[in-house]
């Protein structure tokens, strides 16, 4: 499948297998995937973060995330193709495994 911009029921149905998925709901805020983990402490959130952070290294697409003690926000855009893509859906879905191994 070629990386490009999801069409909006593109992105709408990803959404909803993700959603079906996840332990939490994904959403779309200001055209990004975007949700917010929470863990048990700091350092769940940083292990949380760690695995995230070589994962995405290693696809080179990375996301936008805030930390605050047990809490990560994440938004995820692909800015190569100026939207959401296919590749920010996988990210997530590997995020979601992340978050139930720590």
């Amino acid at each position: 499948m070629t990386h490009r911009k999801l069409e909006q029921h593109e992105i709408e149905q990803a959404l909803n297998q993700l959603n079906t998925e996840a332990s939490e709901g994904w959403a779309i805020e200001d055209e990004k995937l975007s949700k917010t983990f929470k863990f048990k402490d700091f350092q769940h959130a940083f292990g949380f973060m760690t695995m995230c952070a070589l994962y995405a290294e290693k696809q080179d697409h990375h996301p936008e995330w805030f930390n605050v003690y047990n809490k990560v926000s994440i938004q995820l855009t692909s800015h190569d193709v100026s939207g959401i893509s296919n590749k920010d859906f996988d990210l997530a879905k590997k995020m979601e495994t992340f978050a139930l191994s720590v």
